[in-house]
Formats: C-alpha cells, structure tokens, sequence
C-alpha cells in the first residue's frame, strides 16, 4: 500500500505493529497464533483446515475472517488466519524453509507476487478460478495476477488511489467547487490559501504518498502505454515525459501557499497526520490526496460523515488527458509447500464470486474489482461511488507503479523513489537533476 493497502500500498501500519504481529505469528506453533474457525463437521470441506496469511490486522483482518467464516458455512471447512507483517516476502520464505508454510497468501504488491512466481513457490489457479475471474473481472486485473502467462493471483480487494479528499467547510467559506482539471484545482488552492486555509497536507514524511502523487500525473499527462513503459523500467526515468510530469508535480512543491506548513512541514507530515490536518478537530488544510481509504479513517479517527462533512472528488485530468485511475490491492495466491492444496483452490473459487466480496463489501472500509459485485452491496453512498470509478475505468486501471518495482527502488523508507521525491519535495527546481537521480537507482535495482 508501502501504501496502507488498503490501509491493499494496502491505514497504514507502524513498524512497531509488523514487527509484533510478525513475531507473534513466528513464535506460533501451527501456521498462525489464531485457533481455526469454522464448522466442526459436514461440507465436502469438513475436517480440513485452510491457513490463509496476509498483512491485515484489526478491522481489516475482523472483516476479511467474515469472508472466511462464509466460506466455512459453504464448504465445511475450518481456517485459520495468521498476520505476516509488513515483509510478506520474508515472512512466507522464512515458512517454507520451516515446513510450515501458510495454503493462501493475500499478497500485496504486484512484484511480491512475480517474486514468489519467479520462485516457484506458488501453484497456478484452477481453471474454474480462471473462468470466474475472466467473467467477473476486467481483463487487467487478471494480467497482474499473471507472470509468464500462468495465471497465479486472483485480485480480492482493491485501492482506488484516485481521490482528492477535501472539507466541504473549507470550500464553501472559501467559495471554490470541486475542479475539473488539474489546473483548477491549483487554482482552487490559491483561493483557499487566500481564504485562509492551506489547500494541501501532504504526507511528505511517508515518502510511499509522493510516489502517487507522481504516479497519477504521469498516468494522466503520459497516458497508460508509457506508464506501463516506466513502471517494467522499458523506459528510462530520463524520458521527457517523465521529466514533464516533475516538472507539474514541481509546480506544486514550489507553492508554499497550497502545502499546509510549506514543503518542510510537509516533509515532517506522516499520513494518518495528513489525513487528521483536514478532518481533525483542528484542521489546517482544506485537502489531501490519498485513496479511498481516507475516508475510512475520516469516519472511524474523527467522526466525520462521508458525503457530508468528508466529500471527495476524482484525482483530476492533467493537460488535456483523461482523468488517471491508479490503483492498488491484494491477491490470494496458493503455495506449493501448503498442506491443503484442495482447500487453498477452493477457497479462491469462493473468492472470485461476488457473494464472497459482498461480505466484506457490508462490512465496510473495501472495495472489490469483481465488476458483478452490485454497488448496492456498499454501506454508503461515497463507498458506492468510488467502487463505481473503479470499476467503470475498466482496463484503463493501472496498479500502483512502485509497487510494481523492485522494492529498492519503489518501496523502500530513505532509499530509492521515496527518499529522491522526498529530496524533490524539499526542492523542485530541478526536475531534469530528479530525473537523472532516479534512472540511476532504476537501473540498479532492476538489474539486480
């Protein structure tokens, strides 16, 4: 999520948090610290355990052991769910030399899932699963749950990283509406600082937020053919496209007026804090940017209604293209070296239907890509809306690019991406320089 995936790149969780979730799910005698749940009996599933692994904890994992517990009323199956931690990667390496490896795993990042491929650790899906998800799901989400043309990850739950997150106070003292462009929402920003109020917080201490800042104006300015381009490094950060979207993304770094406490404040801003500078008790932006999952934490931290006093709008086209929709989410992926393979491929037969995304669809703080998911399946109107954005882009949808890359470039804290928009954040006057910067550390992490 890198992102709070969901809170998929992924709210976001501290290290302290992995790291104790990490070593309670290490230190467990079975796959995980959690006893299995489910039915003792009947169902062709019935005296089978189904272990599931993944990132979630609190209302994420509370809601996703509702998406369980149905399946075991389906199937007669118990599972179990076990934290992972922040390093999924280590986590499922570190199982599989133990023999104990987890059946599923939620795996987070697109390059997670071609690193576990490239291992030869993950089993590929069932052909019902594979048939389900090419009816049920746009054609895109099915190429990044596919390495080398074997089809290994079905996405369950989505990020729209899309959404611009405002106060409708700050607008209607201010007098602004919601842009059309990018260039009016800058234009908004200057007549919020005029009012009063800063336009932006920006989460420039999370160095993950930056890189989506970039990713939908260059997703929106370049189009989705050079974004693809960029994101497998087929081209290089040198390009000029890359160094105009800099260039527009400079235009806002520059401004101390639009960032709530200038870039240096920004730079000392984490996200749940960007988040709470618009919608706390004492707000000091009238904006932030960041994916649906804002919303959730407006609701949940600050009580604030979605729709009413917690609106937000699409993240707005850029020089004439179309209106970017980068996205984010998790994919279940079966393991070799799991005990229950008959279970594990059940269970993502179950994960592809839309009944099993409506249960976490009422429960909140989700969105599905399952295109037969009805909207009305949401618990809210502004949920409802966002679900439609996603799935109504279709295969114009483009997942989250550092996620996409190698983690040394695209997702690591003080290196790689995050630290040089961190360093561009601090000074933009030299979008070129930025860009030289961030080809050389491309070019070595993809190389190695």
């Amino acid at each position: 999520m890198r992102r709070p995936t969901s809170l998929g790149r992924t709210t976001r969780r501290t290290a302290a948090a992995g790291a104790a979730t990490l070593a309670l799910a290490l230190g467990a005698t079975a796959c995980g610290g959690e006893d299995p749940t489910g039915p003792a009996s009947g169902g062709e599933l019935s005296g089978q355990t189904v272990t599931v692994a993944g990132v979630w904890t609190g209302s994420e994992q509370k809601n996703f052991q509702k998406v369980l517990d149905a399946f075991a009323a389906e199937t007669g199956a118990k599972t179990q769910f076990v934290a992972t931690g922040d390093n999924v990667s280590t986590f499922v390496g570190s199982k599989i030399q133990g023999g104990n490896a987890p059946d599923v795993v939620m795996v987070p990042q697109v390059g997670v899932l071609q690193q576990f491929a490239e291992e030869e650790w993950l089993k590929p899906l069932s052909k019902k699963t594979e048939m389900t998800a090419t009816n049920n799901f746009a054609n895109v989400w099915k190429d990044y749950g596919t390495v080398k043309g074997t089809y290994y990850g079905l996405y369950f739950k989505a990020a729209h990283k899309s959404t611009v997150w405002y106060s409708p106070e700050a607008f209607d003292q201010a007098g602004v509406e919601e842009p059309d462009t990018y260039e009016d929402m800058l234009k908004a920003g200057r007549t919020l600082a005029d009012s009063g109020t800063p336009a932006f917080a920006v989460a420039g201490e999370d160095g993950w937020t930056l890189t989506d800042w970039f990713e939908n104006i260059y997703l929106s300015q370049a189009g989705p053919a050079d974004y693809d381009k960029l994101a497998a490094h087929a081209m290089p950060w040198t390009d000029d496209s890359v160094v105009k979207a800099l260039t527009t993304l400079g235009e806002l770094f520059a401004d101390k007026e639009l960032i709530a406490g200038g870039a240096q404040g920004a730079l000392r801003t984490d996200f749940p804090t960007s988040v709470e500078q618009v919608f706390g008790p004492q707000p000091k932006a009238a904006m932030v940017y960041e994916g649906d999952f804002v919303g959730g934490i407006a609701k949940d931290e600050f009580g604030r209604k979605l729709g009413e006093d917690a609106k937000f709008f699409p993240f707005p086209p850029v020089d004439g293209g179309e209106a970017p929709v980068v996205s984010g989410g998790d994919a279940a992926v079966v393991l070799k070296d799991g005990k229950n393979q008959k279970g594990a491929m059940r269970l993502l037969e179950f994960l592809a239907t839309p009944q099993a995304a409506a249960v976490w669809a009422e429960a909140g703080g989700y969105l599905s890509p399952n295109k037969e998911l009805s909207l009305d399946e949401y618990s809210d109107d502004t949920t409802r809306e966002t679900a439609k954005s996603l799935i109504d882009a279709g295969d114009s949808v483009r997942f989250d690019m550092s996620d996409q890359a190698p983690a040394a470039f695209g997702g690591t804290k003080g290196a790689g991406e995050w630290k040089l928009l961190q360093d561009f954040l601090r000074d933009p006057s030299d979008p070129k320089a930025t860009a030289a910067k961030l080809e050389a550390a491309a070019a070595k992490a993809f190389k190695s």
